[in-house]
């Protein structure tokens, strides 16, 4: 399944520089570039298939975003997690997502459900297969699915800022542990929509960024990320 950002991208036509953001922006997010892992520019060039000009200025967005470090020998990097870091973006993520489940539950329609659950679908399989690409595409397709109902564009722009930080140290811990299996919260926060109760709506998203959260505090522990 396709990010709703580059699908957005393609929809609208949009120039080929914001196009080369949203695909580098998407490898960042669901950890093609692994934390700490330096890349060329040049090697950025190819895999986007991209030109210098385009690329450059891709890089310059999501240095500013804190999404990736540009070094002084042409190579770029994803951040390195630290617990530091990770307090941080727990808090954020904490305050705002839980916010943003419980303003889109009174929004959520039928069709809403019916692709929430379209979604959800297609993640249980994913674990089973130890799919991790796919994991991390659906199960970010779902989160922003459900926030993009809030209709609370600050919120979700902080939303969506905090989960590019802390997507690339996901993939890594998943990569490692899918095959354990992951508990379904995304199951009670279904069950939520359907009762319209938006306080345990909100509960579901906090259990499942909790979920996340205890993982990547784990590996670091371990100093697997």
């Amino acid at each position: 399944m396709e990010d709703s950002g580059q699908q957005a991208a393609e929809t609208r036509k949009v120039p080929t520089h914001e196009v080369t953001y949203l695909r580098l922006r998407e490898m960042v997010l669901f950890g093609v570039l692994a934390p700490g892992q330096p890349v060329t520019i040049q090697g950025l060039i190819r895999d986007l298939d991209a030109g210098m000009t385009p690329v450059r200025e891709a890089i310059r967005r999501l240095t500013a975003e804190g999404a990736l470090v540009l070094h002084d020998n042409r190579r770029v990097s994803v951040p390195r997690m630290t617990p530091a870091l990770l307090d941080q973006l727990v808090h954020v993520r904490e305050a705002v997502e839980p916010k943003l489940a419980e303003l889109a539950c009174p929004h959520a329609t039928p069709a809403l459900l019916a692709r929430l659950e379209e979604i959800d679908h297609g993640i249980e399989p994913a674990i089973r297969a130890a799919d991790v690409t796919t994991y991390l595409r659906l199960n970010h397709a779902f989160h922003f699915a459900l926030y993009e109902a809030a209709g609370a564009t600050v919120l979700e722009d902080i939303a969506r800022s905090v989960w590019l930080r802390f997507g690339p140290s996901l993939r890594v811990i998943l990569s490692r542990y899918i095959a354990l299996g992951l508990p379904d919260r995304h199951a009670e926060a279904l069950a939520a929509i359907r009762a319209g109760d938006a306080q345990a709506l909100a509960r579901a998203i906090r259990e499942d960024i909790a979920q996340g959260v205890e993982q990547v505090q784990a590996a670091l522990a371990d100093e697997a990320i």
